[in-house]
């Protein structure tokens, strides 16, 4: 940059290197002469918006979100609709509007609270969401129909992406809509897996360690079982809340008899909102069973990574998203050491377990 001032990509580059050692504001500096170059660099816009929500400035960040949709490395297809896309401005007494998911199922679980407050504001809500979802939103408040990805009707008046909802309701980090728990599991389904687990001798933790191996930032953000196990105290129950265990964690599985595996019979989100409800403590890295969790309103600890998502903020142990969860956090990039050893910590004085 000093070489050649108005190269773009190295503005944008040098953005990305001071994120990802948590120096946000010279990121977004950064950022900032990349699109002071190319002010349509959609890229550096919204990467801009992460360091943004990543340091707590929702409000100037949920609007450059929106940038998600032109940003390559995303992949995003925003909605082809006749009809308008609704941001907030426009009234919706009388109206029917169409929410629909458009990422990953943890950013359904997370956003999907704000069906309330649009119903709220008098409109009729319709739902729409991947498949694997529909058994556990069934019943979600302010949602009058809840339909699978591709079933969505056409007579709707206007709709909105469900990470859109922040920015249509000016979120900031005292507004945002965080009751304790907005999802439940279904009671039947809970009276089936405790038969399935059956007598609680000890109290019990369900464990997700990794994420979808697909996922962009997967090698951060999950955690090979090897590692993790040295910091499970034999005074608990664990069990294992993930529906596939990756080949290079089967051996070690197979070698710890107090981690159960549930996975081959668990169905769908509903079956894990059921496990999840019959938990003291869920421990997770960054995968949707974790915003599940916190959705529930049960007790849930967050392995994160140096550099985490946006949504879990810097240098704290709580989430204003969910009022029960507590974050374990890498001090060093790609060392787990600390954050497992505080967690163990936190296991053996009890914390959270009554």
């Amino acid at each position: 940059v000093a070489i050649k001032p108005d190269y773009a990509e190295a503005w944008f580059n040098r953005g990305v290197a001071l994120k990802e050692c948590q120096r946000l504001n010279e990121a977004i500096t950064s950022y900032d002469r990349a699109i002071a170059v190319r002010p349509g660099y959609s890229n550096a816009n919204y990467n801009k918006a992460a360091a943004l929500l990543l340091n707590g400035d929702l409000t100037q960040g949920w609007p450059m979100h929106e940038w998600r949709w032109k940003c390559e490395s995303l992949g995003l297809t925003a909605r082809n609709y006749s009809k308008s896309l609704w941001l907030g401005e426009a009234p919706l007494k009388g109206k029917h509007i169409l929410l629909h998911s458009e990422q990953g199922f943890g950013d359904t679980i997370q956003f999907c609270r704000y069906a309330k407050l649009v119903c709220d504001l008098g409109a009729t809500v319709t739902m729409e969401v991947p498949p694997a979802l529909t058994g556990l939103l069934q019943g979600l408040e302010g949602v009058s129909q809840l339909v699978a990805e591709g079933f969505a009707p056409s007579d709707f008046d206007t709709h909105c992406p469900l990470l859109s909802l922040p920015l249509a309701f000016k979120t900031d980090l005292d507004s945002i809509p965080a009751s304790r728990a907005y999802l439940f599991s279904d009671a039947s389904k809970v009276s089936h897996w405790s038969k399935v687990l059956g007598t609680k001798t000890k109290p019990r933790i369900g464990l997700v360690w990794s994420g979808n191996t697909r996922h962009t930032n997967d090698a951060n953000r999950s955690i090979a079982l090897s590692a993790l196990i040295p910091h499970l105290p034999n005074s608990f129950d664990y069990m294992s809340l993930q529906k596939e265990v990756r080949d290079k964690d089967q051996a070690a599985l197979a070698n710890h008899s107090n981690i159960r595996f549930l996975g081959d019979q668990i169905r769908d989100f509903s079956d894990t909102a059921a496990l999840c409800e019959l938990m003291d403590i869920v421990i997770s890295v960054d995968t949707s069973v974790a915003h599940l969790s916190g959705a529930l309103g049960k007790t849930t600890w967050i392995l994160l990574p140096f550099r985490p998502d946006w949504r879990w903020l810097l240098n704290r142990s709580d989430s204003p998203w969910y009022p029960t969860v507590r974050l374990y956090r890498q001090h060093v990039m790609g060392d787990w050491t600390g954050a497992l050893s505080t967690l163990r910590a936190d296991l053996e004085a009890g914390i959270d377990l009554g």
